[in-house]
Order: C-alpha cells, then sequence, then structure tokens
C-alpha cells in the first residue's frame, strides 16, 4: 500500500489479553573450586557434604487453552459480514429479542455465539441503488433503537469498544456495493453522513475488470478523508492491485476465502493476501459452504490459509450470515463460532493468536483507517471530482 502512514499505537482496550512475562529462574550460585558446600545446619561437621540442588530449573506446564466460551466473553467476535436487514425487510413480523427462527442471527444466537460486533450489510436494488440503500439504513438504524439494551449503532472504532464495554453488540451498517454511490462523490458523503462504514469497489464503471478510472481512484482518495473502510470483495485483480497502491488506509476483504482452497470467484489469490497482510490489510473468512466448504473443518483451513499468506494480523471472521448461503456443518448459524474457536485451539492456536481473530484485528483496522482520515483531512477538503461516462 503507497505511503501507508505509521500509525499511532493504540491504548490497550478492556480485556485485551497482556502478554505473559516469562518466569525467571533462580539458579544456585557456583560453588568456589576447592571449596564444599556449605551445609547450614552442619558447620564445621566433617562428615559427607550434602549433595547440592540441581539448578536447571522444571520445564513449565504448558497452559490449558481458554474455553472458547470464556474466550470469546472475552474477545468477542467482530463478524464482517451479515445480510439481516435485507431479510428482516421481507418479513411481516419478527422477534430478534426472543429468536426467530426466519433468521440466522437473532440476539439470543448472537450472544449464544460471543458476537461482539457486526456489519450489517445494506440490499442495494441496481434499479433504484440509491432510494434502496436508504430505506435499508432507516431500517438498520430503526432496528437498533428498538433493542437499546442489546445493540449499539457505531460509528467508529470508538464506539465499538464502548458498545462492547457495556454489554452491547456494536451494529455498523456496511459494507454496500459500490452502485449504491450512483457514482457521485456527493450521494457517497452522504450515505457516510448517515452512517454508511463500508463500500464494496467492484461491479461499477469505474471499478471493473479492466481496473480503477481515475474518477475510481478519486473514490478511494474521498474514502480514505472520510474514514469508510474499503472492500475489495469481489473486485477484479486490476482494481484490486490498483485500489493497493493508491489508498493511504487499510482495506479489506469482507467475505473472502482463499481462492487456493476453493475457486469461488469472490475468494482471493494468494498474491493478493501477501499484499494485503503487507499493507496492514484484513481478509475476514466466511462461514459459507460455497466459499469455505461444507465442513466446520474447511473454514478451519481457510483461517490457517489466510493467517500463513498474510499473517496473525491480517485474518477474522466474517459469518455472512442471512445471506440465503448454504452452511458449514456445525456453523449453521452465528451461535456456532465457539465450535469453530475450539477446532482452531486443537490446531495450535493460542489465546493470543485467536483474540486477534476474532477482534483485535477488525478494531485495528477500523482504527487505522480513521487514524488515516483525520491526517487526510488536514490536507485536502471534499473531492469535487464528477463521473465522466
Amino acid at each position: 500500500m503507497a505511503d501507508l502512514q505509521d500509525e499511532l499505537t493504540a491504548p490497550a482496550e478492556a480485556g485485551d489479553l497482556e502478554a505473559a512475562r516469562p518466569a525467571t529462574a533462580d539458579l544456585a550460585r557456583p560453588t568456589p573450586a576447592g571449596h564444599a558446600p556449605a551445609d547450614a545446619g552442619n558447620t564445621g561437621n566433617t562428615g559427607n557434604a550434602p549433595t547440592p540442588a540441581d539448578p536447571t530449573p522444571a520445564a513449565p506446564t504448558p497452559a490449558d487453552p481458554t474455553p472458547p466460551h470464556d474466550l470469546l466473553t472475552r474477545h468477542p467476535v467482530a463478524d464482517g459480514y451479515c445480510g439481516l436487514p435485507q431479510v428482516l425487510r421481507t418479513l411481516p413480523w419478527y422477534d430478534l429479542e426472543l429468536g426467530e427462527s426466519a433468521v440466522e442471527a437473532d440476539l439470543p444466537r448472537l450472544r449464544a455465539g460471543g458476537t461482539g460486533a457486526q456489519l450489517w450489510a445494506p440490499h442495494v436494488a441496481p434499479d433504484a441503488p440509491v432510494a434502496t440503500t436508504l430505506e435499508q439504513i432507516d431500517l438498520i438504524t430503526n432496528v437498533v433503537a428498538r433493542h437499546p439494551e442489546d445493540l449499539r449503532l457505531s460509528r467508529s472504532a470508538s464506539d465499538t469498544a464502548d458498545a462492547r464495554a457495556h454489554g452491547r453488540i456494536a451494529v455498523l451498517i456496511g459494507p454496500a456495493p459500490a452502485m449504491a454511490a450512483a457514482d457521485s462523490l456527493g450521494t457517497l458523503r452522504s450515505l457516510h453522513a448517515l452512517g454508511l462504514r463500508a463500500l464494496t469497489l467492484s461491479g461499477t464503471s469505474w471499478a471493473s475488470d479492466a481496473g480503477l478510472t481515475r474518477f475510481g481512484e478519486e473514490v478511494v482518495r474521498e474514502m480514505n478523508r472520510l474514514g469508510m473502510l474499503i472492500d475489495l470483495t469481489g473486485a477484479s485483480a486490476a482494481t484490486a492491485t490498483r485500489v493497493l497502491a493508491v489508498s493511504k488506509a487499510p482495506v479489506a476483504l469482507t467475505r473472502s476465502g482463499a481462492h487456493a482452497l476453493n475457486h469461488h470467484p469472490d475468494n482471493a489469490p494468494d498474491d493478493l493476501l501477501a499484499a494485503l497482510g503487507e499493507g496492514g490489510g484484513l481478509c475476514l473468512v466466511p462461514c459459507s459452504a460455497d466459499r469455505t466448504g461444507p465442513a466446520l473443518r474447511d473454514v478451519a483451513d481457510h483461517v490457517d490459509h489466510v493467517r500463513r499468506l498474510a499473517g496473525p494480523e491480517a485474518v477474522g471472521l466474517s459469518g455472512t450470515y442471512d445471506t440465503g448461503e448454504a452452511r458449514p456443518e456445525d456453523l449453521t448459524d452465528v451461535a456456532g463460532y465457539p465450535a469453530l474457536i475450539a477446532e482452531l485451539q486443537d490446531r495450535g492456536w493460542t489465546d493470543a493468536d485467536l483474540a486477534l481473530l476474532t477482534w483485535g484485528n477488525a478494531q485495528r483496522v477500523l482504527r487505522s483507517t480513521e487514524f488515516v482520515s483525520r491526517a487526510a483531512q488536514h490536507r485536502r477538503g471534499p473531492s469535487t471530482a464528477t463521473h465522466e461516462p
């Protein structure tokens, strides 16, 4: 990523794992040559000298892994993609508080699965992109307002951390497809003012298989200035390469597995995963039978692969629940995250690595995006660029 600015070290959040300090063993001092070790209780005794204690410290006993539910209580899942708004729009009546069989992410199951934050993706109709985006933002806002004891609308990393500290599930609006902005930076700014925090750069004339146009590059710069998360899910290789070169903020793949393991078109090739890690970005691995595979272990395989290619600070989780996609076994709804954590623990993942996977990496990317925004707003005002077909 070009000219990525140095990040300020964010203060540790409540509940974050602390690095364990290695214990220092007190080794016995060597006995001077020619002298027998003194026996405190036998001074002057010319009998057999006591055998000195073995100076080699005992090997530490490996700590048992934290039970998955306990770990998720301290480090909840920041879920990168949920299609709940579109499902709720089609239901005549629903009850998220007591449980709703028509959805995969009601409140009891969100709590049971240890979810601490979710990105709620607006559904956008191609024939009326702006109107449907506004309707979905309105729906999300109203749903969150009706559940103040469980949900909190979040517009920043600080809002997300505050919601977690108060026992609420943070809801961030996005990602919306790029067509939601209707080829207008003014519309993009208006959607951001209403709470939209992520945009997927694909499926438009300015972010296509040919890459970014000059207007597309200006969209990236404006998103950096606003503090909006750039999502490259489904973007062409040319678009992804150019976004990584232009953006000063880290970018994300909100629902992408590893293309090397599953050839779904939204999955990321190894070179993109490596570049994402080098640029401080984030790949959120989906719980999707189509994108990852039909079994829980398939999802874990993708998480392992992304971690190996992009690094432990560049991998997260994305349920993609309520999107109509088939689910892997044991991950049929959001309550399944503890089973995935247990599988990763069996593969040797430490509590520290799991804390990054579930919460830490997503929070870092949100904070980095906001840091770049504050710096950019000192350098430039709102862009006046227009799209020319």
